[in-house]
């Protein structure tokens, strides 16, 4: 099943994220938007002719500079911030570290407890769809 979902083509509506996983901790950003910040995981727009895994991979790369790491399994599905888009959620592990590779849309990555993630004030602006898929997950 993982494979068959990763080896879809995606379109402009399909918005891969990866839930990172290292040491027991997920890597969360900061995205700074004009009307404010808010909390995300690395993901981002499949490119046409793109497969799902072709699309997380390189825009984990872009974001974050993570090259090394697994796609352990499909956590589901949510809408993104158009409610037109679709945002398939993966439980990935790495043992790298995250490089700030995109300082004009994130200002900083961090990597956090999910529990923290869940319950803590400070990332709740963060899109409630894919926090209940990744509450519900762990």
């Amino acid at each position: 099943m993982l494979e068959a979902y990763l080896s879809r083509l995606g379109n402009e509506r399909t918005c891969p994220v990866a839930v990172m996983i290292r040491a027991g901790k997920m890597l969360i950003g900061r995205r700074e938007y004009p009307t404010g910040a808010v909390w995300t995981a690395p993901g981002g727009r499949c490119e046409i002719g793109e497969t799902i895994e072709e699309a997380l991979r390189r825009e984990v790369y872009e974001e974050v500079g993570i090259t090394a790491f697994t796609i352990q399994a499909y956590m589901g599905e949510s809408r993104g911030a158009d409610e037109h888009d679709i945002v398939p959620l993966f439980l990935c592990t790495t043992e790298q570290d995250a490089t700030r590779r995109a300082p004009e849309k994130f200002s900083e990555w961090r990597w956090v407890t999910v529990d923290e993630y869940i319950t803590g004030d400070e990332y709740s602006g963060f899109n409630p769809h894919v926090r209940t898929l990744i509450d519900t997950f762990f």
